[in-house]
């Protein structure tokens, strides 16, 4: 019998591929290929079970770069079919990619005078129609015509920066946004200005919360999910907001770990939904977790069992994933495969890390960065991914190795360096931090440069999406890395 996976006499097996799973696990994918080539399986069938193929996910490695941005890429997002992915930069354009021949088929200019943060193509409109918000509070559409001119106008704003924007499933018209403002708005491309749903208010002391993301449920897209700038995701239903003050904030239910409640300088960075309303929770130098419909709390936290140990006990806590770090940027964390058999995420540390959903299992660990990986996208149908980071280009991952990749030597290292520098930060106090923060931007204390994104420019101040600060080590002599410390 052939095995895949195993080494040949001459080659040493590490400790990882020792560890892999059964023959038939292993093998378990190229089965289905050998069934789908003889007709034995339907295409549906085929992509369902491959997909999510833990043989093909260990055998992930770099397909190839997108070049042409000119600064940091914020933004990746594949079209609905698959065939064309779509991406914004600190440059102000947005690109359109046949990314399986690695070229750029569309380039133009967004209109935001600021870094793009995202850019998605409304499904159901033979790709010609495309969203994107950015630093500058704006919303915005653009339009391809057939001769490939684009024109673009702004359709809503927000005051501050608008992160995310998140598109109802199976529409071609309607979609959410959220901003730095608190405020969260629904669009319709057929309506001439969007409709503001509420101004999102902090659980303490009734103030505007700026928000990170918004994600729709895809079973039920009246329900919707938000995070902002302290420990709750919040969960809201659309159908009670047409029935009372637009403006009032009013959500259903609250997730947060437990450990976390109450806590001091933790927000939530990013969010993301499964195909069946599993909510995956990002925050900010902590770690990712995922929780089910039954782990939501009643937004009056006076009913929270925090204080009771006994209490505690019975919670049902959310499954962790432990291993990257989310201090420098705002990350969002996604699924993987075709029944969301994979938690992703980028890192700090310039990695891409890939877990089993069920156990928080770390399978898979690219190095996908010099930097910081911010995005990930994974391909709707099949098991392939697009990253992006400080680095200019765009990277796609394909399941094209040779045999499994283990994880890499320095693994347990990176992921223990990441660790270190989360409880480093956890021991500072917050309103020290920003203090200090404050009196860098205003005094020649310490040392500030722009992203990367920056870099090659010609001096121009881009409005990069952080300010990263660097401190001297006076003890050791040597400049620690300038992503050290940021403002996000």
């Amino acid at each position: 019998m052939a095995e895949t996976d195993r080494a040949g006499p001459s080659e040493e097996r590490t400790e990882v591929e020792l560890e892999e799973k059964p023959y038939h696990d292993r093998t378990s994918a190229f089965c289905e290929i050998r069934k789908r080539e003889l007709g034995l399986s339907r295409p549906t069938d085929f992509s369902r079970r491959v997909g999510g193929s833990e043989a093909l996910v260990k055998r992930m490695t770099e397909y190839g770069k997108l070049h042409g941005h000119k600064g940091c890429v914020n933004t990746v997002c594949f079209n609905s079919k698959g065939d064309i992915l779509v991406s914004g930069s600190d440059d102000k354009d947005i690109i359109f990619w046949d990314w399986a021949v690695k070229t750029k088929t569309l380039s133009y200019n967004s209109g935001h005078s600021e870094n793009v943060f995202q850019a998605r193509i409304m499904p159901f409109s033979d790709d010609c129609t495309v969203i994107s918000s950015a630093a500058d509070g704006q919303v915005r559409v653009g339009k391809i015509k057939e001769d490939c001119e684009v024109s673009t106008k702004q359709i809503g704003s927000h005051r501050g920066r608008v992160r995310k924007i998140a598109i109802e499933p199976g529409s071609s018209h309607v979609f959410y946004s959220c901003g730095e403002d608190g405020l969260v708005q629904h669009f319709d491309l057929r309506s001439p200005s969007p409709t503001k749903l509420f101004i999102c208010s902090s659980i303490r002391g009734n103030r505007r919360l700026p928000l990170n993301g918004i994600v729709i449920d895809p079973r039920n897209p009246n329900f919707f999910s938000i995070g902002g700038v302290d420990e709750y995701a919040r969960l809201y239903d659309l159908r009670m907001h047409h029935q009372t003050d637009p403006l009032i904030d009013q959500p259903v239910e609250l997730f947060c770990p437990n450990h976390l409640i109450k806590s001091n300088g933790i927000h939530v960075t990013g969010l993301s939904y499964s195909n069946t309303s599993e909510l995956l929770v990002s925050y900010n130098d902590e770690l990712i977790y995922l929780f089910t419909k039954d782990m939501g709390m009643e937004p009056d936290l006076q009913s929270v069992p925090q204080d009771d140990s006994e209490k505690n006990e019975k919670i049902k806590k959310p499954q962790v994933y432990v291993g990257h770090r989310n201090a420098q940027t705002v990350k969002g964390p996604s699924f993987f495969g075709l029944r969301d058999e994979y938690v992703v995420s980028g890192s700090d540390c310039g990695h891409v890390y890939i877990w089993r959903k069920k156990g928080g299992e770390l399978i898979c660990m690219m190095h996908g960065d010099k930097y910081i990986v911010n995005c990930i996208e994974p391909h709707p149908y099949f098991p392939f991914l697009a990253t992006s980071g400080f680095d200019k280009s765009i990277k796609l991952w394909t399941p094209t190795a040779i045999r499994s990749t283990p994880l890499p030597r320095n693994a347990e290292k990176v992921m223990e360096a990441n660790k270190a520098g989360r409880e480093a930060r956890v021991q500072s106090t917050p309103d020290i931090i920003m203090h200090v923060l404050r009196l860098q931007r205003r005094q020649a204390f310490a040392y500030i440069e722009r992203r990367p994104a920056a870099h090659g420019s010609d001096g121009e101040d881009e409005g990069g999406e952080g300010i990263l600060v660097e401190f001297s080590n006076v003890e050791d002599g040597e400049d620690e890395d300038p992503r050290g410390c940021s403002i996000t």
